[in-house]
């Protein structure tokens, strides 16, 4: 479905919008951004405000955006934008947010924007850890997800021969990761270019509809297969997450496990909703799981 342009918006959301924001005197929509039927910056007498809305408020997608709003309270000011307001109209839910300057974060070789990516992640960290927001668990979704197991089923699934040779290893090393992703921090779980801005010396993480509770070093790996898909070689990406603190205290066999789970949901998500991201996240996230697998001695890879 194609974001509506504010002229576009039904006449009851616009009055809806301007009731909490003020009279709006021109809107600015994003070059980025496909989960919302609505986002645009919002010029008012106030200054900016960022808006986005969903026309299915009561659907999955709804939802979504319902908890975005919830655990926004929650999150460290200094790296997330601040909710300020949300209203319903004519089906519609819309949220207005703090207005972020600032670029996408780039995250290739080099770029000036990864040490505030790490302090963000560290931020993040430190300020989501033992969170008492309610949000559903990861492991609980990976779990019901199980994409390998899925993928082992499927004989049509278009996989390279080593990985057919090891689906059944490859799934339980799938079951590791389920269980080492609990945890009771916050976590993004969608951290990459596009949902972190870049303003002066911070990165602020946006979009928060996919967060959950897990282990905190989920949005690390996560980050690690996304530099790698950037051009990071595998152990360059390593050595970036490896100045983390968390990282440090991850145990190789859990990170592993989490490039191995990365892997299988990004191949399963690729077979079932085909975009031409896949083709550079499936092999980033294939690459680190085989470099990651290859710091292991052989013994104890499928033990």
């Amino acid at each position: 479905m194609a974001r509506s342009t504010w002229d576009e918006l039904p006449a009851g959301v616009r009055a809806a919008i301007e009731r909490k924001a003020g009279p709006v005197a021109a809107a600015e929509v994003p070059s980025a951004g496909r989960n919302s039927d609505f986002s645009a910056t919002l010029h008012t007498a106030d200054g900016p405000v960022f808006c986005k809305g969903i026309a299915d408020a009561e659907g999955k997608r709804g939802q979504m955006h319902r908890h975005e709003a919830d655990i926004n309270p929650w999150l460290p000011s200094a790296v997330a934008p601040r909710l300020r307001w949300r209203t319903e109209a004519d089906g519609w839910l819309l949220l207005g947010f703090d207005h972020v300057h600032g670029h996408h974060a780039g995250l290739s070789p080099g770029s000036p924007d990864l040490p505030v990516v790490a302090a963000t992640v560290n931020t993040l960290v430190d300020a989501l850890s033992e969170c008492s927001a309610e949000a559903p668990r990861l492991a609980e979704q990976w779990s019901r997800l199980a994409a390998w197991q899925r993928l082992a089923k499927a004989p049509e699934a278009p996989l390279d021969t080593w990985t057919l040779t090891h689906l059944d290893q490859l799934v339980q090393w799938e079951a590791r990761a389920i269980d080492m992703a609990d945890g009771d921090s916050l976590v993004h779980t969608d951290l990459h270019s596009l949902n972190m801005l870049v303003n002066s010396d911070r990165a602020l993480a946006i979009d928060w509809a996919w967060s959950r509770k897990g282990r905190a070093a989920i949005d690390v790996a996560f980050l690690v297969a996304r530099l790698v898909a950037a051009g990071h070689t595998a152990a360059n990406a390593e050595r970036w997450a490896n100045a983390l603190p968390i990282w440090q205290d991850t145990l190789p066999e859990t990170r592993i496990a989490f490039a191995i789970a990365i892997w299988g949901i990004w191949t399963y998500q690729s077979n079932q909703q085909p975009r031409p991201l896949w083709d550079q996240l499936v092999p980033a996230a294939r690459a680190w799981s085989h470099h990651c697998l290859a710091q292991t001695p052989q013994g104890r890879i499928f033990q």
